[in-house]
C-alpha cells in the first residue's frame, strides 16, 4: 500500500483554494431560504459546479407529494460517489437549505462579501461552507492518488432546516445511501458526538368569544392561556435540574416561541394558539418528556370554566446518540487536526439538533466535524452577519482529508 504524502496533499488543498472560495461564494450567491423551502434551483446549480470539479453528481428530486406536506416547494438532494478500492463507505453530509436572513446585516446577506479574512452572507457557516470542505478534500484525495480502500461520498441535502426527514432521511429511508460511517456539517473546531433532540409542540387554548361590553358571557382564551404560560415557566425552571452528563449540554430547555389568537380589540378572545420549543438531552426519553410537557399544560387548564386545550406535534428530532465506532471517526480527525493546527481538539455535545442524528438512527455511527471557528457562537449561525473565515475552512478541509486517508487505510 503507497503512503500519502501529506505534504502534497495539503498542498493540492492549498494550490485550489482559490477556486474552493469562489466555489462557496456561488452557492451563498444564490439564495435556498427554507422557508419557502424551493430548493432545486440550487442543487441544479451546485450539481452543475461539481461537474465541474470532475464528479459524477446524482440527482435525486423528492416526490412532489411528500415535499408539499413539509410545507417545502421543492427538493432535489445530490449524491457523489468516489470509489477507491474494496471497503466502508464513509459519508460527508451537509445541507444547503438555510432559514431566511433577518434583518440587521451589514452587507448583503447574499453577496458573499469578503473582509477582514471572512465570507459573509447566509448559509456561510451553516452549512454552505462544508459542501466546499468535503467537495475540496475529496479533490485533494483524488488528485493525490493515495491507495485508500473504500468510498467516500458526498450527501448534499435542502431540508435540514425543516427537520431532514426529506434529505438525509429520505435518502436512507430509499436504499439510495447505505454508508457505513457519516461525518457531518460541523460549526467549530470541536467534534461533536451528541446533541439535544427537540419537541415542537403546539397548544391551542380555546373558549367563547363574547362582546367585550360583557366579558362575563364568554370565556376569555387569552386570560387561560396566561395560566398556561405561568405553568410553563414554571416548569422550564423544573427543567433545570436535570443534569446532562453530556459534556457541552447542561440541562433541557423550554421556550414558548410563538403566539397568536384573538379576534379584535372589542371581543373576548376565542382562541389562542403557542408554539412550544422543548429541547431534549440525550440521557432523556423523548416520549416521556412530550408527556410531562403536555400534562403540565392540561393540568394548568383542568379547572377553567370553559376552556379546552388540544395539543399538535410540530415536529419531534430525537438527540443524537454516539454509536459505537463512531470513536474510529473521532480519533481520526482529533490526530489529524493535531497533525494540521498542533492542538487538541475536543469530542463534544451541543444543545441544538441537526439531521445528523438520522444517520445515527439508521444505525450508522456518525460525528459533526467541518469548518467553523473555536466557539459555536462566533460565526453568528442563524443571525445577521453570518460568516465563516476562510483559514477556517482551508483548516477544516485539510482535516477531513487527512483523517480519511487515515480513517480508509491510507495512513
Amino acid at each position: 500500500m503507497r503512503r500519502p504524502n501529506v505534504q502534497a496533499l495539503l498542498q493540492s488543498i492549498d494550490t485550489r483554494f482559490e477556486a474552493q472560495v469562489e466555489f462557496l461564494a456561488a452557492l451563498v450567491r444564490k439564495p435556498s431560504d427554507n422557508p419557502p423551502g424551493d430548493c432545486a434551483q440550487h442543487a441544479h446549480m451546485t450539481a452543475g459546479l461539481l461537474e465541474a470539479l470532475g464528479f459524477e453528481v446524482e440527482r435525486h428530486a423528492v416526490p412532489q407529494t411528500l415535499v408539499e406536506a413539509a410545507g417545502m416547494q421543492s427538493v432535489t438532494n445530490l449524491v457523489v460517489r468516489q470509489r477507491f478500492g474494496v471497503g466502508p463507505v464513509i459519508a460527508l453530509n451537509a445541507h444547503g437549505d438555510v432559514v431566511p436572513p433577518g434583518e440587521g446585516w451589514s452587507s448583503d446577506p447574499y453577496g458573499a462579501q469578503i473582509r477582514e479574512g471572512a465570507l459573509y452572507g447566509r448559509g456561510a457557516a451553516v452549512s454552505k461552507s462544508d459542501f466546499a470542505t468535503y467537495a475540496f478534500a475529496l479533490k485533494a484525495l483524488v488528485e493525490s492518488g493515495v491507495d485508500l480502500k473504500g468510498t467516500i461520498e458526498l450527501h448534499l441535502t435542502y431540508d435540514e432546516e425543516t427537520g431532514g426527514l426529506l434529505g438525509p432521511g429520505w435518502l436512507l429511508a430509499e436504499g439510495i445511501v447505505k454508508p457505513d460511517y457519516a461525518i457531518c456539517a460541523g460549526f467549530s473546531y470541536a467534534i461533536t458526538v451528541a446533541h439535544n433532540g427537540c419537541l415542537h409542540l403546539e397548544v391551542t387554548v380555546s373558549g367563547k368569544s363574547a362582546h367585550a361590553a360583557r366579558p362575563d358571557t364568554g370565556h376569555d382564551a387569552l386570560e387561560a392561556a396566561t395560566v398556561v404560560l405561568n405553568a410553563l415557566y414554571a416548569h422550564r425552571r423544573e427543567l433545570q435540574e436535570i443534569r446532562s452528563a453530556t459534556p457541552g449540554i447542561e440541562h433541557p430547555t423550554l421556550v414558548v416561541g410563538l403566539i397568536e389568537g384573538g379576534i379584535n380589540t372589542n371581543v373576548v378572545p376565542d382562541r389562542v394558539k403557542l408554539r412550544l420549543d422543548r429541547r431534549i438531552v440525550p440521557e432523556e426519553d423523548p416520549a416521556r418528556a412530550r408527556e410531562r410537557l403536555e400534562c403540565v399544560v392540561r393540568d394548568a387548564a383542568r379547572e377553567l370554566p370553559g376552556i379546552t386545550i388540544a395539543t399538535r406535534e410540530v415536529l419531534a428530532a430525537t438527540p443524537m446518540r454516539t454509536l459505537p465506532g463512531a470513536e474510529r471517526l473521532t480519533h481520526a480527525l482529533q490526530d489529524a487536526a493535531l497533525t494540521i493546527m498542533g492542538i487538541d481538539i475536543p469530542a463534544e455535545g451541543v444543545p441544538l439538533y441537526t439531521d445528523a442524528r438520522l444517520y445515527c438512527e439508521a444505525g450508522v455511527p456518525t460525528v459533526i466535524y467541518g469548518a467553523g471557528p473555536r466557539t459555536l457562537l462566533e460565526a453568528n449561525g442563524h443571525r445577521a452577519d453570518e460568516h465563516v473565515k476562510l483559514e477556517d475552512m482551508r483548516i477544516a478541509t485539510k482535516t477531513v482529508a487527512l483523517a480519511l486517508t487515515r480513517l480508509l487505510g491510507g495512513a
